[in-house]
């Protein structure tokens, strides 16, 4: 009878583990903090509508099309992700990715660098690019859209200049820049990958119990991890297994894998470092943030320069994937689309919410709308209506879940 007693009374955080994190689900789902729920409901409905329209829309092929086409303007949205969570916008990412673009090719392909160099060169001019940009909002004081208006501008001129009179300059398609896009794991290393992967997660969840043990925290269960590690392998079987399935050159394309690197890197930053912290406090109230001995300046310095900076990968991989750059390179929809697919994906325009995953989700997205609108035979004008559509939605949800948080930080 004693026993029965203690097993019923037993505390909370005893509680197996999922059992324990379903309300603690529920509850942020009813404190307006959604996550990527709707992103995740949202590629779904595409997926259906569209494969319901066209045949093809799933097909391995178009699929892995998809996935090329993303990795671009996936990249600089990373770079989005972090000025966001500032509660800050940087309008300058798209020119800048062109405009490091074309120091690449020049560097590269007039020049006779090296391409490992000339990219080094074209990553490090955007870093620069960010921090001069930075330094005049954090520092001088000028307000951050203001500052990279004038970016929008002036790196325009600036590429157009390097450029020169040709306005085009293109790369060999047995270059290594060519390379980045043109290349694939073989399909047995895809799925080495996978197995490192979930081997590598579940070591972390396994690290993550022991250190908590050994500070006497509540453990949260194996069956948890478990469960999310089955989700994680079974997600990445199926990716794998779509790149393996291409009847022309199957395997993971590198360019992808450099942009979901990328997502996984910076995802890690902002969750598990004090740095990440610090941005997320910055974003959520820079004065509190400041009080609390933050060096909000620096943060806001270093956020602008890695923006910079993954504008700078982005048009590198632009570069890779048209196999040149011309005087439109950065420009034309680059910048909406990079700064839609952040806040599609879920990263709150009011700073201090968000994910790295956010530009992995919206950019998978706007993509997948593209690409069945071009399936589909549609016209740019329907697409971009739509596009709009979907980012205004994301966007009333992002202020209606804000809202909410509000309401339930007042307690009621």
């Amino acid at each position: 009878m004693t026993e029965t007693t203690e097993t019923t009374e037993r505390p909370a955080e005893q509680a197996p583990g999922v059992a324990r994190s379903l309300p603690k689900y529920t509850g942020r789902l009813r404190g307006g903090e959604l996550g990527a729920l709707p992103v995740v409901v949202g590629l779904v409905l595409i997926g259906i509508v569209f494969q319901s329209l066209n045949e093809n829309f799933l097909t391995p092929q178009n699929l892995t099309n998809l996935a090329l086409q993303s990795a671009a303007i996936g990249t600089i949205s990373v770079g989005i992700v972090l000025v966001l969570l500032l509660g800050e916008i940087d309008l300058s990412v798209g020119w800048v990715s062109g405009l490091t673009g074309a120091v690449l090719a020049v560097l590269n392909v007039q020049q006779g660098w090296p391409a490992p160099l000339a990219i080094g060169a074209a990553i490090v001019g955007g870093a620069v690019i960010g921090c001069l940009q930075g330094v005049i909002f954090a520092k001088v004081g000028v307000p951050a859209f203001v500052v990279t208006l004038a970016g929008f501008i002036g790196w325009q001129g600036l590429q157009l200049r390097i450029l020169g009179e040709t306005g085009t300059i293109n790369f060999s398609f047995t270059s290594f820049v060519a390379e980045l896009s043109l290349k694939k794991l073989p399909p047995a290393l895809g799925w080495v990958l996978v197995a490192a992967i979930v081997l590598v997660y579940l070591g972390a969840s396994l690290a993550g119990r022991r250190r908590r043990a050994a500070a006497g925290l509540p453990e949260s269960g194996v069956l948890g991890p478990a469960i999310r590690a089955a989700a994680l392998a079974a997600a990445l079987v199926a990716v794998v297994s779509v790149f393996n399935a291409v009847e022309f050159n199957p395997g993971i394309p590198v360019i992808v894998l450099i942009f979901v690197a990328f997502v996984v890197v910076f995802d890690l930053v902002l969750r598990k470092t004090r740095y990440g912290r610090m941005i997320f406090a910055v974003g959520g109230n820079a004065e509190a943030a400041r009080r609390a001995g933050i060096n909000v300046v620096m943060v806001r310095i270093s956020v602008f320069t890695l923006a910079g900076t993954m504008a700078a990968a982005g048009g590198v991989l632009f570069a890779s994937r048209l196999f040149a750059v011309n005087q439109n390179s950065g420009g034309s929809d680059t910048l909406l689309m990079a700064i839609a697919a952040v806040v599609i994906g879920g990263t709150s325009l009011f700073g201090g919410r968000g994910s790295a995953y956010s530009a992995l989700l919206g950019t998978l997205v706007i993509g997948a709308i593209t690409s069945g609108m071009l399936l589909l035979s549609v016209g740019s004008d329907v697409r971009f209506m739509v596009t709009a559509a979907v980012l205004l939605t994301a966007v009333v949800i992002d202020s209606l879940s804000h809202r909410g948080r509000r309401s339930s930080a007042r307690g009621g």
